[in-house]
């Protein structure tokens, strides 16, 4: 059964490594992407009360239904400071350092545990390290050229300078090869080292949660991390067992989605020994549910894994894994127009539907059902929401849709 309608959720939303949207315009994206979400499922929604601090920022959603109304308190989590910084180091020393985190990746063997996992996965992985290749081949060829025609070094070297020069004035932007060689770079640098910053924030944020599970009267607390911010979400959450060992179990429950996940991205390294530590405390505990929503055509996640046993981890609490398709959770227009933009599809896990599916973002953190109700039930909340909004019972769920096998189609 859906059980007892959510009417109060406290959400801390971690999103992934995103330097093109500024968290200063987060709100104006949610109130755009929410407007969706009102004409798919036949609801309203209200957004007021911005709140903006050095940890996160954070706003008042009101949702309603003909028989329900679900007040949220979305907390997004900053680490758009973290991202700008390393977007600010010298073009010389995001190369330098980028070819570091490229060799690093290749020669643990990471690469190769991508390769086995999820082939696209490692195709991204590659892509802007062959893209940046072929640029700096393309610049070699000019200088080539030049020496070709004219016989002089000198010309010859500065023709390829002058192509190497026009690479990263260009492709290097439009292709968004900086942002990319980021990433990665700060992935391997938490990998190995963690961050100060980020570790400082989730400290105080953790503290955050565990006051709000024994002192907020809300009927569930979620957690959602989106691609490498799923990462970041395992950390707070493993501060927080820290403080609390008895975390969602006492008072309000605790429920955490990890969508478009990146976790593999870390877990797979082979130096990530702290974090893999800490995905294994959160998921023995056994008050908080985990849930992993999984997608195909998604080049950004891993599809169709079970992310504790491709760790090496103990599999006795492995997460709920739900297999879904972007394909139908937007008209046909709309599809066509997105179907290669593979960062615009990795989004579409944080974005408003045009048709109602068994994954819905703003479902899953404004809406009545709890998150772990939806993600148990096959199909999502599809049979729990009457074409006019309201809210309808729903069959009790099979045992065997409760193990959740990443095989079952959500």
């Amino acid at each position: 059964m859906i059980g007892k309608p959510v009417a109060k959720r406290l959400v801390f939303h971690i999103g992934g490594y995103d330097p093109i949207t500024s968290h200063l315009s987060a709100q104006r994206r949610f109130v755009r992407e929410i407007a969706r979400f009102q004409r798919t499922w036949s609801v309203k929604a209200t957004v007021d009360g911005l709140r903006d601090t050095a940890d996160q920022i954070g706003w008042n959603v009101t949702t309603t239904g003909p028989d329900w109304l679900v007040e949220t308190d979305y907390r997004l989590v900053r680490w758009d400071d973290v991202i700008e910084a390393f977007g600010r180091r010298s073009i010389g020393s995001r190369i330098s350092v980028g070819i570091l985190t490229f060799l690093d990746f290749v020669f643990s063997g990471t690469l190769w545990r991508y390769s086995l996992t999820n082939w696209r996965y490692a195709g991204f992985f590659l892509y802007p390290f062959v893209m940046f290749g072929l640029l700096v081949a393309a610049a070699f060829l000019i200088g080539a050229f030049a020496f070709k025609i004219t016989g002089s070094i000198a010309i010859a070297a500065g023709g390829g300078l002058f192509g190497f020069a026009a690479a990263l004035a260009g492709p290097w932007r439009w292709l968004h090869l900086g942002d990319l060689f980021d990433d990665w770079i700060f992935s391997r640098e938490y990998i190995r080292y963690g961050n100060l910053e980020i570790e400082q924030r989730l400290d105080r944020l953790a503290g955050e949660l565990v006051a709000a599970a024994s002192n907020v009267a809300a009927d569930e607390i979620l957690v959602l991390g989106h691609s490498l911010g799923a990462v970041l979400a395992v950390g707070l959450l493993d501060r927080a067992l820290k403080l609390e060992p008895a975390l969602g179990g006492n008072k309000t429950p605790v429920t955490f989605l990890s969508v478009g996940s990146s976790i593999l991205k870390v877990g797979l390294h082979p130096k990530a020994i702290r974090f893999r530590t800490a995905m294994e405390r959160v998921a023995k505990s056994r008050a908080i549910f985990w849930g992993d929503y999984q997608a195909l055509i998604d080049p950004l996640n891993f599809y169709k894994s079970r992310p504790m046993a491709e760790m090496g981890l103990s599999t006795e609490n492995e997460t709920t894994v739900r297999i879904v398709k972007l394909s139908r959770m937007l008209n046909q227009d709309m599809y066509r127009r997105i179907r290669f933009h593979f960062f615009r599809l990795h989004n579409q896990f944080v974005s408003g539907n045009d048709r109602r599916t068994s994954y819905d973002y703003f479902m899953l953190t404004c809406g009545p059902v709890s998150a772990k109700s939806q993600t148990l039930a096959p199909d999502g909340a599809l049979s729990m929401i009457a074409g006019d909004g309201g809210l309808i019972a729903s069959a009790p769920l099979p045992e065997s849709e409760l193990l959740g096998s990443p095989g079952a189609a959500a």
